[in-house]
């Protein structure tokens, strides 16, 4: 008997295949303490003019002291540091003009193949469904990654199914039919035991057109016989493509151990990392591939059910280093972002007419990309003290509002804001004129910038077309 099929129809807004990162950052907390030791190592890197071999000894030995403070397996951090420093020989540093850097590019490297090398490429089967199982200890967030999976798959332009397989735990069938109702997936399960669950849950996606399903298993709270025999029972019947081990990063070198155990007895063919917007050290993030032989496929960076996203090593590696990450944060652009409203804007700056309804529209599509605050530590090339800053929430929330309590005409034309009005939009806002006052002055400062820009922009367009005439650019004579 099916205890439940959520329909399709009970998602809250349709879904797209656009975007291939969701609106969610991989926190800057989880390597936070790390990134910062780097960034010290590194700066006292740069004050080197020419490294030799008792210099790189010394950056060595640095860099081992911060791995391993950040929770790393030393195997893992012995690894690392044995390939650096086989790379970084002092006849190759001495022939460069710029070791500091040539050490950085290196230790980028390295840390991107301990990180797994290559992003994780899931491959789906030729004869549908893909069958993917997950398995893991309780805690660790396994249910809820489940729906989280479910939703990427349909930003895949995918039809996923899910299956509670999950008899174990009170309430654990309950959770995922919450969670499958709040992403529009359906969810099966019905009160036998989980090999015929998992069973049935795959004869019900062939019957109903699903091409993923995913099948949520039980969980203990520590790794026991039961548990490893029961996952590889429901393992070996529905024959699943892919084998994700739901893994909590808070746990640091536990959870390294505990993928290790289920590997010896499922075969992994990836891990799947929770938690990681928590104060984890990272220790589990870079110690998983180098001991299991497994990589991360995806992580779970918040509470929401869209806080989720497929693991880039390279980009993770620049990210611990301090170099930013553009790419993760175009995707994120490009995967939330309206056309539409962005064409309405484009026009608009180039008419120089940018008002506060436009700024609105592209506020409203900011917030859908996460937090400001995660965005900022995406971005190459910025001060600490700007990576590092705090942009709260309420505070979006304030400009927003008093956006939002001008008339359509005010916000055309913020000229007509006088003395009279601040007060209403201030009381409107619940906020004071103080800050109505300096929402203006920035509004205007920003205006200005936006007219000089697209002023110079168009300038430089009409030299560039002169030259390609054959004519000159002269400074005018009068």
């Amino acid at each position: 008997m099916v205890s439940e099929l959520v329909p399709d129809g009970n998602r809250e807004r349709p879904l797209g295949a656009v975007g291939r990162a969701l609106a969610a950052n991989l926190s800057s907390d989880m390597f936070e303490t790390l990134t910062d030791r780097f960034d010290q190592i590194f700066t006292r890197l740069r004050g080197h003019g020419r490294l030799g071999d008792a210099e790189v000894d010394e950056v060595l030995r640095e860099i081992r002291v911060a791995l391993l403070e950040g929770d790393v397996a030393l195997e893992v951090v012995k690894d690392l540091t044995d390939r650096i420093r086989v790379r970084c020989s002092g006849a190759e540093l001495s022939k460069s003009l710029t070791p500091a850097q040539q050490v950085i590019k290196v230790v980028n490297e390295e840390l991107t193949t301990t990180l797994g090398g290559e992003a994780f490429s899931l491959k789906y089967a030729s004869a549908p469904p893909t069958v993917v199982l997950l398995a893991g200890l309780q805690g660790s967030g396994k249910t809820t990654a489940a729906a989280k999976l479910a939703l990427w798959f349909k930003q895949q332009g995918r039809h996923p199914l899910l299956v509670g397989a999950d008899l174990q735990r009170p309430a654990a069938v309950e959770q995922l039919k919450v969670l499958g109702r709040e992403v529009g997936v359906a969810v099966f399960s019905e009160p036998s035991d989980p090999v015929a669950v998992a069973r049935r849950g795959i004869s019900e996606a062939i019957r109903v057109g699903r091409d993923v399903v995913i099948v949520d298993t039980a969980g203990r709270v520590t790794i026991d016989q039961a548990l490893m025999a029961e996952v590889a029972e429901v393992h070996d019947a529905i024959k699943a493509h892919y084998t994700f081990l739901v893994i909590d990063a808070m746990t640091g070198q536990d959870a390294v151990q505990t993928a290790r155990a289920f590997h010896e007895t499922l075969a992994l063919d990836g891990v799947i990392l929770t938690k990681v917007d928590g104060d984890a050290r990272g220790g589990a993030a870079l110690s998983v591939k180098t001991i299991v032989g497994k990589p991360i496929a995806f992580v779970s960076t918040g509470e929401r059910v869209a806080d989720f996203e497929s693991f880039y090593p390279e980009r993770m590696a620049s990210r611990i280093l301090g170099m930013g990450d553009v790419l993760s944060l175009i995707e994120r652009a490009e995967s939330v972002y309206d056309e539409d409203t962005a064409e309405r804007a484009m026009a608009s700056l180039r008419q120089g007419k940018f008002t506060f309804e436009d700024f609105l529209e592209q506020l409203q599509q900011v917030k859908k990309m996460g937090s400001l605050s995660g965005m900022l530590g995406m971005l190459p090339g910025l001060p600490k003290e700007m990576k590092n800053a705090t942009i709260e929430d309420r505070d979006v929330a304030r400009v927003e509002a008093i956006i939002r309590s001008m008339t359509q005409a005010e916000r055309i034309n913020p000229s007509l804001i006088d003395g009279s009005r601040r007060i209403r939009i201030a009381a409107g806002s619940g906020t004071s004129t103080t800050e109505v006052n300096k929402l203006l002055n920035q509004f205007k400062e920003m205006q200005k910038m936006m007219r000089s820009s697209m002023m110079s922009a168009g300038l430089a367009r009409a030299a560039k077309g002169r030259k390609k005439r054959g004519g000159r650019v002269t400074p005018s004579s009068k």
